[in-house]
């Protein structure tokens, strides 16, 4: 084990006996006697002091002088300085002296008042070396996220294309008269997972964006017609399995304004309506409603599926952290309700569920109304 260096006090005075007498009452301290202020400005780049006193009656330059270069310098930012004197006290403690004590003072005394800065002094080592650990590893923790970032939009992207090429493969193929009625089942179950991956890849893409706050949101005025657009296109990208359940969509009429990036809002309603076709059986009910409240816009995804457990709730928009077997057999990560906690709250609304084991879940989220401004710009362009 290593054994830590002495700490170092520089004593700056013509009177060498002086130091002798602090050495003395400093017995495991390297006492460094400096006779003048040349002296100190030269010595300081090679031993860094943790405390110096400045006897003002040190002939040469005034240390009054010197002492605000002495503090400008970074390496000795830890450097507590002792005025010490009967007169030109005042201007040092104008020059930037740490404290200021009488000449006259005995040495044990004066030791004590040493001892005390040096106590000082190795708090600030303390602190620099811990803010120096931190620092080494926010600038790992940086660099691992940077890599993270790197890895998933390389990911994303290079997966992207070949999956989108596969599900329109296999819709082609589906549609085929010649292929059996049988084998029609099994190229839906595999668009249909295929989708699954697409919406996956595209989620944790966006989770990653939203939460490094690199997602710019495209708002536009939003009125009754574009919410049932937006909602027609998030059930287009959900894929054939809707074939199989009832869709109900009610979209309130004469709507106020709300402020939305409408693609964003279909990809959230897109993955709500799939999240509900996971969790349902052939023939149930998907409900989507939008309605308006006294200061938002409120969508609603009900089903009358399994429902979800009272212990899964609390953790049901974290990504990861909740893996729920669906009624078809596939663990459910949550990437993509993680996606929709984020995308509504960078919009500015809520988001929450409500849900009874087996008696279905039905999630709701609002969205701000347009502010008086954007009203303004929208009569404007009307």
């Amino acid at each position: 084990m290593t054994t830590p260096e002495p700490p170092t006090v520089f004593v700056v005075t013509s009177q060498e006996a002086r130091a002798h007498a602090l050495r003395a009452h400093l017995p495991r301290v390297n006492v460094v006697h400096a006779p003048h202020a040349e002296f100190l400005m030269r010595e300081s780049h090679v031993t860094i002091p943790d405390v110096a006193l400045l006897y003002t009656d040190t002939p040469g330059v005034p240390l009054h002088q010197v002492l605000p270069m002495l503090r400008q310098r970074a390496e000795l930012g830890g450097t507590h300085w002792l005025a010490v004197g009967s007169q030109g006290l005042g201007e040092m403690l104008g020059a930037g002296a740490d404290a200021l004590i009488s000449d006259a003072t005995p040495p044990e005394a004066l030791a004590l008042q040493v001892r005390a800065l040096l106590g000082r002094a190795q708090q600030f080592r303390d602190t620099l070396g811990r803010v120096a650990t931190l620092q080494r590893r926010m600038d790992t923790w940086e660099h691992e996220e940077r890599v993270r970032d790197q890895l998933v939009h390389m990911l994303v992207h290079d997966l992207k294309n070949p999956i989108a090429a596969v599900m329109g493969l296999l819709e082609i193929v589906q549609e085929d008269p010649r292929v059996p009625e049988d084998n029609r089942e099994l190229l839906k179950v595999a668009r249909d997972e295929t989708q699954h991956l697409l919406h996956l890849t595209v989620n944790m893409l966006d989770v990653r964006k939203i939460q490094a706050g690199k997602m710019n949101l495209r708002r536009e005025l939003m009125f009754t017609p574009m919410f049932r657009e937006v909602v027609d296109l998030a059930r287009g990208d959900v894929g054939s399995g809707l074939r199989d359940r009832h869709v109900r969509v009610e979209v309130e009429p004469d709507l106020s304004p709300a402020s939305v990036d409408p693609e964003i809002l279909r990809r959230v309603l897109a993955n709500l309506i799939s999240n509900a076709l996971k969790h349902t059986t052939t023939g149930g009910l998907i409900a989507v409603g939008v309605k308006g409240t006294p200061d938002a816009v409120q969508v609603t995804v009900r089903d009358d599926g399994e429902g979800i457990p009272a212990e899964d709730i609390p953790n049901l928009f974290a990504a990861f952290e909740q893996s729920r077997l669906t009624l078809h057999g596939r663990f459910d990560t949550g990437m993509g309700l993680a996606f929709c906690k984020l995308a509504v709250e960078e919009h500015g609304g809520q988001i929450w569920v409500e849900s009874e084991r087996g008696k279905g879940a039905a999630f709701y989220f609002t969205l701000p109304l347009a502010q008086d401004a954007e009203d303004d710009d929208f009569v404007e362009l009307v």
